[in-house]
């Protein structure tokens, strides 16, 4: 009977861990993919007028856009960028010159101090119509004082940079931190512009040990009970 609890013992916690690494992280993240706004099919609008539920900031040349406006009025990129994004419905769109770029941000709260979180988001790249020369566009994203580059668009005067999946992780160190954004790109007067979207942050799951695993070491602890039982049967039939 003993041996019986001990393997449904471990039986349960196997299932606990397995169940718990399959349970999705929630998003943290609010109106990280931008539909919450202002913004009415077909138009662009300055972030700071678009009443972006959930972020602050963009004063300088920052838009809300809404599908299929890549290439049309404001920050209006050379042709080639995808219509929409990945996550559909709105994006962000940013001018990445020092000279005229601006952060948006967000509060996280309900952080754990030393847990790891994931920021993932999708991104894409173009150069404003009319204008010459090559371009590099990325972001860079703080969480508080903690900062990281996404990877780096180079592109061909005109070039657009398709749509691709980041993932950058950051160590909180306080309860509720600062989530931010900059487009960073060069040069100068060649206007580098930055797309994102579907904005996410989840905590980074503790390593859980495969199932595979965990089964060997309850049937290696069974091994060894059912061993000590034989045993101490032996020593009482003496």
């Amino acid at each position: 009977m003993r041996i019986e609890r001990q393997f449904f013992g471990i039986l349960a916690m196997t299932l606990t861990l397995v169940a718990a690494e399959n349970v999705d992280a929630a998003n943290l993240v609010v109106n990280g993919d931008f539909e919450n706004t202002s913004v009415t099919a077909g138009q662009k609008q300055f972030f700071g007028l678009a009443s972006v539920t959930g972020w602050t900031g963009g004063e300088n040349l920052t838009f809300i856009a809404s599908p299929g406006t890549a290439s049309t009025v404001y920050l209006d990129v050379y042709p080639g960028l995808p219509s929409t994004s990945p996550v559909g419905g709105n994006f962000l769109e940013s001018d990445g010159d020092p000279s005229f770029h601006s952060t948006i941000s967000q509060s996280i709260s309900g952080l754990t101090v030393g847990q790891k979180y994931e920021v993932t988001f999708w991104q894409a790249a173009g150069q404003q119509n009319g204008f010459t020369g090559p371009t590099t566009e990325q972001w860079k994203v703080g969480l508080g004082s903690e900062y990281h580059y996404s990877h780096q668009y180079q592109l061909p005067q005109g070039g657009t940079g398709p749509w691709e999946f980041q993932t950058l992780e950051f160590t909180a160190t306080a309860t509720t931190e600062v989530l931010s954004f900059l487009a960073s790109g060069t040069p100068s007067g060649a206007p580098p512009i930055s797309f994102l979207d579907g904005v996410s942050m989840q905590a980074v799951p503790e390593a859980v040990p495969e199932p595979s695993s965990l089964a060997l070491v309850a049937f290696g602890i069974i091994g060894l009970g059912l061993a000590r039982s034989r045993r101490q049967a032996k020593s009482a039939a003496v």
